[in-house]
């Protein structure tokens, strides 16, 4: 199975984009800080699909990429602790920003977007805890199709998804604020309070940037949950079922 046309263009596009767009100039190092209030304005129009309390005292905002190995170890591995640790107890809000390094990035992200909000990071983990195998194939499209197909996409559906040009022009946006005015180097890249952490990061290396940023006596909110949507999914251009009716591969 192909790219159809229109697919083609815009993820040729997306390729074309990041081809210009290197990394070149003045670079972001580790440990620099960054304007929270600049970097709670995400750039082209696209929400962020943030997890935990809204008023905890730390932010974590995590740039990264489906396609990067680094970004799979720390979601396939330190994500789950970490939010054990610290969101799920209130201590952090913990937002995802979509920076697509190249046509398949692009096409994970466009397909997390058309999930709807309640199951935006259920796609995006699929993806990472699968990266060996899609990440492997020489037919992308199919790849990237049997995965979605598991977690509720229908042909027409991922379609719809894949051809979104207003969503598309969102996670570009996004992706060149990073660059411009961040001066973001690559991926995983950490803002904790807007401080920068390049790389892969152990839970061990969070924590100690986190905990001395959350006051002695401080006090998990009653609820720390997420508040999203349950119920419903978006339209993307035909029925999706449920994205939690088939479990995801595993690994190999």
């Amino acid at each position: 199975m192909k790219f159809n046309r229109r697919e083609t263009i815009i993820l040729a596009a997306a390729a074309s984009a990041l081809s210009l767009s290197g990394m070149a100039g003045v670079q972001a190092a580790e440990g620099d800080v960054i304007d929270v209030a600049k970097l709670m304005a995400p750039a082209g129009g696209l929400t962020d699909k943030a997890e935990g309390n809204a008023d905890a005292p730390v932010t974590v905002i995590e740039y990264a990429s489906p396609t990067c190995p680094h970004c799979a170890t720390f979601h396939n591995n330190v994500y789950e602790p970490f939010k054990q640790a610290y969101v799920d107890t209130g201590k952090v809000r913990f937002i995802l920003r979509p920076f697509a390094r190249n046509a398949i990035d692009a096409a994970i992200f466009l397909l997390a977007e058309a999930a709807g909000e309640a199951h935006y990071h259920e796609v995006i983990a699929t993806f990472f805890r699968t990266q060996n195998v899609w990440g492997m194939s020489d037919k992308p499209r199919d790849a990237l199709f049997t995965v979605a197909q598991q977690l509720g996409f229908t042909e027409e559906s991922f379609n719809a998804a894949l051809t979104n040009q207003d969503v598309f022009n969102g996670i570009e946006a996004l992706k060149n604020q990073a660059l411009d005015e961040f001066k973001l180097t690559g991926t995983p890249t950490f803002y904790v309070n807007g401080k920068t952490l390049s790389g892969g990061k152990t839970l061990e290396q969070l924590a100690a940037e986190i905990d001395p940023l959350v006051p002695a006596d401080f006090v998990a909110p009653a609820a720390t949950a997420t508040e999203i949507p349950t119920d419903t999914m978006a339209p993307a251009g035909g029925a999706m079922a449920p994205a939690t009716e088939t479990p995801a591969p595993a690994a190999q």
